[in-house]
């Protein structure tokens, strides 16, 4: 939407956080999202780089605005490599649950049987994004850590 007005890539080729389980997920949910083929040539720190929002990036994009469907891909992919990461925690079927309006509110569940593991209320997602992949790791590990506790917790919930 507005990424043509981003400055330079902030993503580095060499990044560490590229390696990151969440981080290689997002990579596989991104790739799996693209029908058209377009990151089939670009390297994964390009894939990952409109992601992350410099105050400059921040800056660029109005405070309120409709989401475009590449948004809504990106919001999905976190969701969906969290759920996955769970999944693999757990070894139980885990499914995310989004629900964004046109405006850009709406909701996110992760459910694991009959457990909502995760819920998250979703307000201007047309600015989804990340300070750095530092920080998206590090929100993802903490929801992944939590929903994964709780699901332990009330397993028999769970596994209904």
């Amino acid at each position: 939407m507005y990424e043509e007005e981003f400055e330079q890539a902030v993503v580095q080729e060499d990044d560490k956080f590229l390696q990151d389980p969440i981080i290689r997920q997002m990579v596989i949910q991104l790739r799996a999202m693209d029908g058209y083929g377009t990151y089939d040539t670009w390297s994964d720190a390009r894939v990952l780089d409109p992601l992350i929002l410099t105050k400059a990036r921040r800056k660029a994009i109005p405070v309120i605005g409709d989401p475009d469907e590449t948004v809504i891909s990106r919001i999905k992919a976190f969701y969906n490599a969290i759920s996955q990461l769970i999944e693999r925690e757990t070894g139980l079927l885990v499914v995310p649950v989004i629900n964004i309006t046109h405006e850009g509110f709406g909701r996110v569940l992760i459910v694991v049987g009959k457990l909502v593991a995760f819920d998250k209320i979703l307000r201007d997602v047309h600015r989804f994004g990340f300070d750095s992949l530092e920080v998206l790791a590090g929100d993802a590990q903490k929801i992944v850590q939590k929903a994964a506790a709780l699901v332990n917790e009330h397993r028999v919930v769970a596994e209904l």
